[in-house]
């Protein structure tokens, strides 16, 4: 996990997290005058920790947007700082797609400080469409001009990778012409735990609507919440908005809902917070102590105390798929009870509800299992009277190993690693 980790709580202020343990709240204006050091200190920790773990490994970084915000600089603990602390071979990775790649290469090691400037042993086109050896010219005026060896040109590839991040997921619009099923998700402003959606918005039949509090929700196959940094903040939204109401009466005429993680808290009938740990349902943030209604679609009580739950788990289903073996991780703060008689999802009790058409786990990774998503979507597939989808399916993980290995293979051919790795 991130060595460190920023939890918002509203207002401008944010839990940090270290090493995977809440240590403290942070306001904006107060971070890197509060937390720098400690942050650094984490970072260095867990790079120990990964050092002796995998003594002789190899350890690869990724930056965190521009190297070159100067100014953040100074206090960066995403780029360059760990990069010169490890004394490491950066590759400069430029986008061709979004366009200015010249000016995004040699502007942004015209800024580099004298310091970091070394660091930089290579640079790489990515997602250039078209000829390579259009680009040879360009190739030889960087490499000119900035005394750098392009390593490689990496090609367009026409595949759904696994989004990057919810941004590049939330940018994924219209891309498929034979979807049969239309499945709303709600656009929470603090939407977490994206890639739980990966192995739906692979599903070639199955088209992924974003529904951001104030739009309308339409008459969507189903509706699904996700999970939520900050879920007392993201109930008060969607009741104000009115979206939660429109979720209460698609729920009410039959609609299938199904939330996850902090999506099934939502779908609760109350939500507690004695020691002000989610924030106020209002966005004020701070050590508020509340007490919220859900939308009361599940008979479910969540409260909200210190501890959290972080544990791998497995649990065969009980709905809709009875005994496919589920594989997930737990992630939540938050303890949460039934009410009322509720129909368990799996084996192991608390770990998901469900009552009539609504549904809800704590279980990150569920649609990863091949039969136990296409029998939900199944479900869906029979109320609109389409043929069923075959529920022998594989694991996601697998589908995905593939695609990854396309794209290396991929890298493979267009990239030279050669010049910064022989240095090792």
């Amino acid at each position: 996990m991130n060595p460190v980790l920023l939890k918002p709580q509203g207002d401008s202020t944010s839990e940090v997290i270290h090493l995977g343990r809440a240590v403290g709240s942070a306001r904006a204006e107060h971070y890197y005058r509060d937390w720098f050091r400690p942050g650094w200190a984490a970072i260095r920790a867990g790079l120990a920790e990964l050092q002796a773990a995998h003594p002789g490994g190899r350890l690869v970084l990724e930056g965190a947007g521009s190297p070159v915000e100067v100014n953040l600089q100074p206090r960066d603990l995403t780029n360059l700082r760990l990069a010169q602390y490890l004394r490491a071979r950066c590759i400069l990775v430029a986008d061709i797609e979004r366009g200015g790649v010249f000016a995004q290469l040699v502007g942004t090691l015209a800024l580099l400080r004298p310091v970091e400037r070394p660091l930089i042993q290579g640079l790489l086109i990515n997602r250039f469409r078209g000829r390579r050896e259009l680009f040879d010219e360009g190739r030889r005026w960087l490499e000119a001009h900035t005394g750098v060896p392009v390593l490689g040109v990496m090609p367009w590839l026409d595949e759904l990778f696994p989004p990057e991040d919810s941004l590049d997921l939330l940018e994924r619009r219209g891309r498929k012409t034979g979807a049969e099923l239309k499945i709303a998700v709600l656009k929470l402003p603090s939407l977490s735990n994206f890639s739980d959606l990966d192995p739906l918005e692979a599903e070639p039949t199955v088209q992924l609507r974003w529904v951001t509090p104030g739009e309308q929700l339409g008459v969507p196959d189903a509706v699904l919440v996700p999970g939520s940094k900050q879920t007392l903040r993201d109930l008060g939204v969607l009741q104000r908005s009115g979206l939660g109401a429109q979720v209460q009466a698609f729920a009410a005429a039959g609609g299938h809902v199904f939330g996850l993680c902090g999506g099934l808290q939502l779908l609760g009938r109350e939500l507690l917070d004695p020691e002000g740990r989610e924030g106020a349902a209002d966005g004020s943030g701070g050590p508020t102590t509340a007490s919220a209604a859900g939308l009361n679609l599940l008979p479910l009580r969540t409260a909200f105390g210190e501890s959290k739950a972080l544990r791998q788990r497995q649990s065969p289903a009980l709905w809709p798929a009875a005994g496919v073996l589920l594989e997930g991780f737990e992630l939540h703060r938050g303890c949460t009870r039934a009410l009322e008689p509720c129909q368990p999802l799996c084996a192991d009790a608390g770990l998901g509800w469900v009552m009539g058409n609504v549904a809800g786990t704590y279980l990150h990774g569920v649609f990863e299992s091949g039969p136990w998503r296409r029998s939900w979507l199944n479900t869906l597939r029979r109320r609109k009277g389409l043929p069923l989808l075959n529920e022998c399916q594989p694991h996601h993980s697998r589908q995905r190993e593939d695609l990854l290995d396309r794209l290396a293979d991929a890298f493979a051919q267009h990239v030279n690693l050669e010049p910064l790795l022989g240095a090792a």
